[in-house]
């Protein structure tokens, strides 16, 4: 990777705020015996009915119950998409051209490991169960490494975008438990460093691919892969699983009305603008 000084300067910057921001997780995080049943654990206006007639349907009671199902659903998506990037990132620190970012992915795996812990940990008390991961894996890249390592960090930058723009709103939300809050909260103080090393890290590994000479076929496969992948991210949150524990009836029909819903469609625009305009400022060709 180009021995970029703007590039190290961040990663100086961004490794003494994780040594100054340290809070150990294991003996600091307080878990009530538990979380009250008649109170909301994700914001309503975060839940997958919200703006469509389904929602209207609906209950406090069971508005409240889905709430608490889609709660645990997040934080499963977080332990699966947590573990992937722990694999991914391990399988390339101190690896020829990835020298330069090393020192940080120790930071960053230790990290990612404790709020894996931390997401886990809330599934199995709260809620007793780890949703499983029903996304299906991106195809490989094929024989290109240097591609293969764009997509791996792109793909990783792109949840960590997506998670953020839930654990700010999660993080602000006086209606929920402190527990709740304070988990978002915790997990976006560091993601937030995360967000600004993938950035400069995707920036470069793009950049290193086109001086490489990459195609305009190459270009538009990047694009189709990164884009097939923020789809099945945000049909991720609507599990039927979630839905069959709150009570709905068939789960997997109304995940895909809800999945067809213009209403969801443009949720999912708000959710994605961050990810989608950073991916189209480096000319990444994405559409969703």
């Amino acid at each position: 990777m180009t021995d970029d000084r703007g590039f190290r300067e961040l990663l100086d910057r961004l490794s003494a705020e994780a040594g100054s921001d340290y809070d150990n997780p294991y003996t600091a995080f307080a878990w009530p015996p538990a979380l009250p049943g008649d109170e909301y654990w994700f914001s309503p206006e975060l839940l997958s009915v919200h703006g469509t007639e389904y929602a209207d349907e609906l209950s406090d009671e069971q508005l409240c119950a889905l709430s608490r199902w889609e709660s645990v659903n997040f934080c499963s998506l977080n332990v699966h998409g947590i573990r992937d990037l722990l694999i991914e990132v391990m399988r390339r620190v101190h690896t020829p051209g990835f020298e330069v970012p090393s020192e940080f992915f120790h930071h960053l795996v230790g990290e990612e490991n404790e709020h894996m812990w931390l997401f886990a940990g809330f599934c199995l008390r709260y809620g007793g169960r780890i949703y499983p991961d029903e996304k299906l894996r991106p195809p490989s890249a094929g024989e290109d490494p240097a591609l293969e390592d764009f997509l791996v960090f792109a793909r990783i930058l792109l949840f960590e975008q997506i998670v953020g723009h839930y654990n700010v709103r999660l993080a602000a939300d006086t209606r929920l438990h402190p527990t709740i809050r304070r988990l978002n909260r915790i997990h976006h103080r560091d993601e937030s460093r995360h967000i600004a090393f993938g950035v400069r890290l995707v920036r470069l590994l793009w950049e290193r691919l086109t001086e490489s000479g990459l195609d305009e076929d190459g270009r538009r496969a990047a694009g189709r892969h990164l884009s097939q992948y923020l789809r099945a991210t945000m049909a991720s949150f609507y599990n039927p699983a979630a839905y069959r524990d709150t009570g709905l009836a068939d789960g997997s029909g109304l995940r895909k009305r809800l999945l067809d819903h213009p209403a969801r469609r443009a949720a999912h625009a708000q959710v994605l603008h961050k990810a989608t305009d950073f991916l189209h400022g480096i000319g990444v060709p994405v559409t969703v």
